[in-house]
Formats: C-alpha cells, structure tokens, sequence
C-alpha cells in the first residue's frame, strides 16, 4: 500500500506540497481560537475542521508553533484527541499527528489505521517522510502492524 500522505499541508497554512498550490486558501473553522504571541504559539479547539484544496483535517485541538516570522514562519504543527486526515484517495485516522516542516516529516500515532482503495493498514505508529515519500508503520512495544490487502 503506498501511502501518498501529504496529509497536513493544509494545516501548514504556508508549505505547499504536490498539487497544493501556495494560493491556494486554507480554511479553518473551530470553537475556539487563542493566540500567544508571547510564545508564538496558536491553539485551534473545539471540532476543529481545515480544509485546503481535497484535503480534509479534523481534529479536537490543533496547535501550531510558529517562528519569528510570525504565523507563516509554520515550526511544528500537533493535532490531538483523535485526529482524521481524508484526502481524495484515502482515510487516515489516529490519536496524535505531528509534523516538522523543517524535516518533512509527519508522524500519526495512537491506533492509526489507513484505508485506501486498495487495502487497510493498521498500527499504533506510522512515520511519514514527505521528502522521500516513504512511510513506515511500527507495531512499537507489544503492538503489531496488520494489513488487509485488496488484488486487483
């Protein structure tokens, strides 16, 4: 199964990935919104839902730790308290989602479990590299990775 996961572009606001475009606009709705530009960072809660282009995040809490540069200067990103990532081709659910810009590199733990056309994958951790486009999904401690795989 290949993961084509450039699941949380829209929630970097300024990163463009594939298809994704830089105009294209990121649409965020949620309870509550807070901003602490002391420590710069910026907490969405309550069903927060971001949308960009065909991708879809929803997630309780979404918190963005920004640079210097303000909002766009994007240094990590964390969505929590279960979290659900659809594209147009596949579903990725789990608890946490964590992505480092600087690295590319996402990484959904806590029951994941991603569901495409061609199959399911489950684990309690996947590892995504956006540079490489490579992902790794780890049983971790006493957890197994399993997959249900659909010929075509």
């Amino acid at each position: 199964m290949k993961l084509r996961l450039a699941l949380l572009t829209a929630l970097l606001l300024s990163v463009p990935f594939g298809a994704l475009a830089a105009a294209d606009p990121v649409k965020i709705t949620a309870d509550k919104f807070e901003i602490d530009d002391s420590r710069h960072i910026a907490t969405f809660t309550g069903k927060v839902v971001v949308t960009r282009t065909s991708l879809t995040v929803w997630a309780p809490k979404v918190v963005v730790d920004y640079g210097d540069g303000g909002p766009s200067n994007i240094e990590s990103f964390v969505a929590s308290g279960g979290v659900r990532i659809k594209t147009k081709d596949q579903d990725a659910t789990g608890d946490q989602a964590v992505y480092d810009p600087a690295t590319q590199i996402l990484r959904l733990t806590g029951n994941v479990m991603v569901i495409n056309a061609t199959g399911t994958v489950g684990s309690p951790d996947l590892v995504v590299n956006l540079n490489t486009n490579t992902s790794v999904f780890s049983g971790g401690q006493g957890g197994r990775v399993t997959g249900v795989f659909t010929p075509k």
